[in-house]
């Protein structure tokens, strides 16, 4: 298993003080932020990227995985085939797409994103690359397994896949073991927070908001997640989301170093037949 650490919460870094970052806390790379704001943006990637992948390189390091703007949902975005062509460059097997949101009429949307997923398929078998639905709480048309496996019907595994989210899916999914089944042939890549639902006390009409809460202290099936993947043998990628927000990059690191020393520690002592 490689184990990489989302960037979005390493902004204002420069590229070189995240690679030293990572290297230090023995993370294989980075699941690289590729957004406005950040050293590699969509505008500049058809450079940025593979020199940025060089760099991850030259300490030993790889970017296994570019997380692309929030509303990267559309094959036909100016920057679509740009972003596929410098991830096929660099060596980035896997891009994290934005998100399609349900409004009103669940099955025109499907067919809607059905049909734009099927256009960033094209795309991917064109760069060599994968391209991935993250299951995200919410309205999100990808919101668990079952919702996502919609969305792959009909498509080749080898150009489209599932980011499966441990967080998300403690919040909104089926049983840990139930959704790993559901979406194995797609499995692209793991996400590993712990969530919690939060609302303000005493107000009946307060809107749910979910919260971002280190390892162990939220409700993903970590001991589920680690047995399921032991026995199947798997051996992808998977991202530390480190999803810290107002904390300093440096706490961030600090935090994901925790987090992936707990669940190597709980890894470890786990037996399957």
């Amino acid at each position: 298993m490689k184990k990489v650490m989302f960037t979005k919460h390493l902004e204002g870094m420069t590229l070189a003080e995240i690679v030293d970052g990572l290297k230090h806390i023995g993370l294989d790379g980075a699941d690289l932020c590729v957004r406005p704001g950040y050293p590699v943006t969509p505008e500049n990637c058809a450079t940025a990227l593979p020199a940025a992948a060089r760099q991850f390189a030259s300490a030993g390091l790889s970017i296994e995985i570019c997380t692309t703007p929030g509303d990267f949902n559309d094959p036909a975005m100016e920057y679509a085939d740009r972003l596929f062509a410098a991830c096929g460059e660099a060596g980035v097997k896997r891009i994290k797409l934005g998100y399609w949101t349900y409004e009103k009429d669940y099955w025109s949307t499907l067919d809607d994103c059905k049909r734009k997923l099927a256009g960033f398929a094209r795309l991917a078998e064109k760069r060599g690359v994968k391209a991935m639905v993250h299951n995200h709480s919410g309205r999100t048309m990808g919101l668990n397994a079952s919702a996502a496996m919609r969305l792959m019907e009909g498509l080749d595994p080898a150009h489209v896949g599932i980011f499966a989210d441990a967080g998300h899916l403690s919040m909104v999914g089926e049983p840990l073991t139930m959704a790993l089944d559901i979406c194995w042939d797609y499995l692209a890549a793991i996400a590993a927070k712990d969530l919690v639902w939060d609302k303000e006390p005493g107000k009946l009409d307060a809107p749910r908001r979910l919260k971002v809460v280190p390892f162990g202290f939220g409700c993903s099936e970590w001991g589920e997640l680690a047995a399921t993947l032991k026995r199947r043998r798997w051996d992808g990628v998977m991202s530390f989301h480190c999803e810290y927000g107002g904390y300093v990059p440096a706490a961030v690191l600090g935090q994901c170093y925790t987090d992936k020393t707990l669940f190597e520690k709980m890894w470890e002592g786990i037996r399957v037949e």
